[in-house]
């Protein structure tokens, strides 16, 4: 079962993801929650005030795995 929970995020540290480039279409994730809590915050850089995604750790690890490997289809 999964609960919902709210962790204040206005504090974090964010960097963008290695593999944004210099373009517009950027991601950043903080790793500021990941020894506490084990999760991994994600954002849109263009919307740093705007909603984020937030992914448990194991689920983190596997969503870049499986961009590394392209297992994504479109």
């Amino acid at each position: 079962m999964c609960t919902a929970r709210t962790t204040d995020m206005s504090n974090l540290n964010w960097r963008k993801s290695s593999h944004s480039g210099n373009g517009h279409e950027c991601v950043e994730v903080s790793d500021d929650l990941i020894k506490s809590d084990g999760l991994v915050p994600v954002r849109d850089s263009k919307n740093p005030t705007g909603p984020k995604v937030v992914f448990t750790e194991t689920a983190w690890s596997t969503f870049v795995h499986s961009g590394y490997a392209r297992e994504f289809t479109v």
